[in-house]
């Protein structure tokens, strides 16, 4: 769902993050008002708006609590560029992993597509019609010399090519061919190789081409009116959809509304002072400190100031603590949150609660196969207890423990299905016992490790 920022006041995000995520209010409360506070500086006139930065914000719990999941759909909320790196990525291979920018390129390159999906959106009509005229024009060719026509045979020709319109529109014409000249893109088609990151292409493929292979009008091909349809339709796109009018309409975007999430904070956090890794860890967090304090990153899309992105990282800061990081990256990160460990009474909320809650998508699934799949009350209280003790039995996943003990619990019919005798199931306390009982009270709990 994506709404104006004008009518997202703070108490309405936090009412929309209700809706998927359990608990958590105080994080809820932060990113409603980090995103709040971008719209207020929208308003600001005068220099003044370009020294208001965004206030980061670290977000510190166990994992499966709902870190990911509250930047992921404060993102969609607002419909902006987000993406989800792990900052543990940079320190592989002894500090020689993934370049900290990439994910500002990365970001910019998500961007570029939710952009041009817009755009295409917007102008789809426009293009519709034109490539109606183009696609008219194969199937009535006009004559040269039109100047030497009475005003009778305009009129004869005017009212044929409407006929032909109606035809068309109708889908009358859909199966006859047409042959009309290919485009330049169309007579040189480029694919990047596999495995090719698309961040080494910053320079326009098709330019290159088009110098060493110079594209010689005149080759024709020939398809039906349906296909050449969509062809003139996607040509016209092209034009009225510009890579530049992309491509600024993205920059803008990422630069005033761009969210990076940056999760495992607490592996680039120097728990310990001494030798090994720790260098590689502080190298890290020394080519962060630019990019989240503000700098210019160069895309193949042009340079990227990453002052106003909102940066949210998350740990677990099990074996290290936010103060572990470098001062001047701590600075960089005013806004500290705790989220809670989920408790049994969390588990019975998220089991039945939010719109995509993990029954009803299981109900879902079953409804696919013409099951009707049914929880009593009792089954999912019970649910949530067992999940709640392999938690505490064992490392603490938060609700992600649910998926295993859902799949374990219902792994005979997911494999048994379709069969015609069973066409409604029906999951009570006791079956829930039946099933996990064995597993949970038995020292062997590999089966729900995930």
């Amino acid at each position: 769902m994506k709404q104006k920022m004008d009518n997202l006041t703070p108490a309405r995000v936090v009412s929309e993050l209700d809706k998927y995520i359990i608990s958590q209010s105080a994080a809820k409360r932060a990113v409603a008002i980090a995103l709040r506070n971008r719209w207020r500086r929208m308003q600001v006139e005068g220099d003044l708006k370009q020294e208001i930065i965004p206030n980061n914000i670290i977000m510190i719990g166990p994992t499966g609590v709902g870190k990911t999941e509250i930047a992921r759909r404060i993102a969609r909320l607002i419909d902006a560029p987000f993406v989800k790196v792990e900052a543990s990525k940079f320190t592989e291979v002894g500090y020689v992993g993934r370049d900290v920018e990439s994910m500002v390129r990365e970001l910019m390159g998500y961007a570029v597509n939710q952009a041009r999906a817009r755009l295409v959106e917007q102008e789809q009509e426009a293009a519709h019609k034109i490539a109606i005229e183009k696609v008219l024009d194969y199937l009535l060719p006009l004559r040269k010399n039109r100047e030497e026509l009475s005003a009778e045979d305009e009129e004869r020709m005017a009212r044929s090519r409407e006929k032909m319109r109606k035809k068309l529109l109708s889908g009358d014409l859909d199966d006859k061919e047409i042959e009309f000249e290919q485009s330049e893109s169309e007579n040189m088609p480029f694919e990047a190789l596999p495995g090719m990151s698309m961040e080494i292409l910053d320079f326009n493929i098709s330019e290159m081409l088009s110098n060493i292979m110079p594209f010689r009008p005149g080759k024709r091909q020939k398809s039906t009116v349906a296909n050449a349809l969509k062809i003139f339709t996607e040509r016209e796109i092209d034009k009225l959809v510009t890579r530049e009018k992309v491509a600024e309409v993205a920059k803008k975007s990422v630069e005033e509304n761009g969210i990076i999430f940056i999760d495992e904070m607490d592996k680039i956090a120097n728990a310990e002072k001494h030798g090994g890794i720790d260098v590689s860890r502080s190298g890290v967090q020394r080519d962060l400190l630019p990019i989240v304090e503000g700098s210019n990153v160069p895309t193949k899309y042009g340079m990227i100031d990453t002052s106003h992105i909102l940066f949210i990282s998350a740990g677990a800061f099990s074996m290290a603590k936010p103060s572990d990081l470098i001062p001047e990256l701590q600075g960089r990160f005013p806004i500290r949150v705790e989220l809670n460990s989920l408790t049994e009474e969390d588990f019975v909320r998220i089991l039945s609660e939010p719109e995509n809650a993990l029954t009803k998508q299981y109900k879902e699934l079953f409804k696919a196969e013409g099951v009707s799949l049914v929880f009593t009350k009792g089954a999912i209280a019970e649910i949530a207890r067992y999940a709640a003790s392999a938690n505490e039995k064992m490392e603490d996943i938060g609700a992600r423990r649910l998926h295993t003990i859902m799949n374990t619990l219902l792994e005979d019919y997911l494999f048994e299905m379709p069969d015609p005798k069973i066409n409604k199931v029906r999951i009570c306390k006791r079956f829930v016992n039946e099933r996990l009982e064995r597993v949970i009270e038995s020292e062997d709990l590999s089966r729900f490790i995930l």
